[in-house]
């Protein structure tokens, strides 16, 4: 079995992930379930700079959207709530509508290069109040800026044990070692192995154990097969997971990043 903790849906700026792309992948590489984000929760742009108005997507609409995608596909997708951080405060309807839906939400996502608030700032309070409320995971992109360190995830994980955080990337665009310490000093704290090479998670899997980190894949960001190559035509590091690292760590050690891990974390109820 294999779930994928980080895939995505919607078009914006220069991206365009479709459902459809998502379900031809998940049948053609194995997949077996998907927590999908909305994408088009993004406020600012690869720049930072504010999307105009007209260009951005509502956070009902956004959250609807996704939740419409999971209550379609029940047994195969589950909707991660992607939080317009710099423009919406969680207020009633938005808690009415995770509560009218609640079997159908396993997380909320986070985005602070997209949405440019530090994780860690007071201003983010909210957010954890409404994971708190749920029981929900938070995951969050890291890396890219200093908005979305790894540090600033673990002051917040420090501050709030009662709620799990995955550090997505683990700090994208580094050598993941910085997380990965991190990671290893807080139990509320997962990575993903979203972009993160091969040999990179087995180190984390020696140093932390196998219990807090996940498969993902941010598919479908490469296309619709992005599980095997990337847009340059290159293979995809996501292969070695699928085929050589069964032979670098232990059955149970797989079976957990692969798929163990995410079902406790975001529990998750797969009927066969």
């Amino acid at each position: 079995m294999i779930i994928d903790t980080h895939v995505h849906i919607g078009r914006i700026l220069n991206f365009n992930m479709k459902k459809e792309e998502v379900l031809y992948a998940m049948n053609r590489y194995g997949i077996d379930y998907s927590i999908v984000s909305d994408i088009r929760g993004t406020e600012y742009d690869h720049k930072r700079r504010k999307l105009p108005f007209f260009l951005q997507t509502d956070q009902m609409k956004c959250m609807k959207d996704t939740i419409r995608f999971a209550k379609d596909n029940p047994n195969r997708i589950g909707a991660a709530l992607w939080m317009k951080t710099c423009s919406c405060t969680p207020d009633e309807k938005i808690y009415e509508l995770i509560q009218e839906n609640r079997e159908y939400v396993k997380a909320l996502k986070i985005h602070p290069y997209h949405n440019p608030i530090p994780f860690d700032d007071d201003r983010m309070e909210p957010f954890m109040e409404l994971a708190k409320h749920f029981h929900l995971p938070v995951v969050i992109h890291t890396g890219g800026c200093d908005d979305a360190s790894p540090q600033r995830v673990y002051n917040m994980a420090k501050r709030h044990p009662d709620i799990n955080f995955v550090m997505v990337h683990m700090g994208l665009g580094t050598d993941n070692k910085i997380a990965t310490k991190l990671i290893g000093q807080l139990p509320n704290l997962y990575g993903d192995t979203s972009w993160v090479l091969m040999e990179r998670t087995v180190r984390f899997i020696k140093l932390n154990g196998d219990d807090r980190i996940l498969f993902g894949s941010d598919m479908p960001i490469d296309g619709k097969d992005t599980y095997l190559y990337n847009k340059t035509g290159d293979r995809s590091i996501y292969q070695d997971y699928f085929h050589k690292l069964p032979q670098l760590i232990s059955p149970e050690s797989y079976e957990k990043l692969m798929f163990r891990n995410a079902m406790r974390l975001f529990d998750i109820k797969i009927d066969k």
